[in-house]
């Protein structure tokens, strides 16, 4: 999902990828699987097959762990700020883990074409000394959003099937 917001001179966009569900619709969901689970072994307990018990409990530990940890991917975002002179990016989960700052004059964008129609096109943000992946966790249509977006702001330096940059 690719949002943007523009107040003057300031444009910030916000790419993060989709979410089929929320965290408390995963809990709904490991209670609703938990309920005839438990309920199952704790009758095969009672007729004497006991084991079955602990098995019921490690299977759904493993799958409220997997839930967590595609919520948890799920939760990555990139914030893209443009100013008059700068550049920010900043990437992480529920605050920034990594950021970048460029000059706005010394920034280009290479536009990467998608290998099958299915794929969208690879972004980098860079200057002279450094570059940024943008949305490689977007699908086709988020990611060309964001490539028109990031074409109005910059030069695109390179769009090709190569990404060789030259200065």
């Amino acid at each position: 999902m690719v949002t943007s917001s523009r107040s003057g001179n300031r444009l910030q966009i916000v790419a993060r990828p989709d979410r089929s569900s929320s965290w408390r619709t995963n809990m709904l969901l490991l209670a609703a699987l938990a309920v005839p689970s438990l309920g199952a072994a704790t009758a095969f307990a009672l007729a004497g097959a006991w084991p079955i018990l602990p098995l019921a409990g490690i299977e759904l530990c493993a799958l409220g762990a997997a839930l967590y940890c595609v919520n948890r991917k799920l939760q990555f975002r990139q914030v893209i700020t443009v100013n008059r002179d700068t550049v920010s990016i900043d990437q992480g989960f529920r605050g920034p883990r990594q950021s970048w700052r460029f000059r706005r004059d010394a920034t280009g964008l290479t536009i990467t074409p998608e290998q099958h129609p299915w794929e969208g096109p690879s972004l980098l943000l860079h200057d002279r000394s450094d570059s940024v992946p943008l949305g490689d966790f977007l699908g086709r249509e988020d990611l060309l959003r964001l490539s028109e977006l990031l074409r109005g702001e910059f030069r695109v330096r390179a769009n090709s099937a190569t990404t060789r940059l030259a200065f």
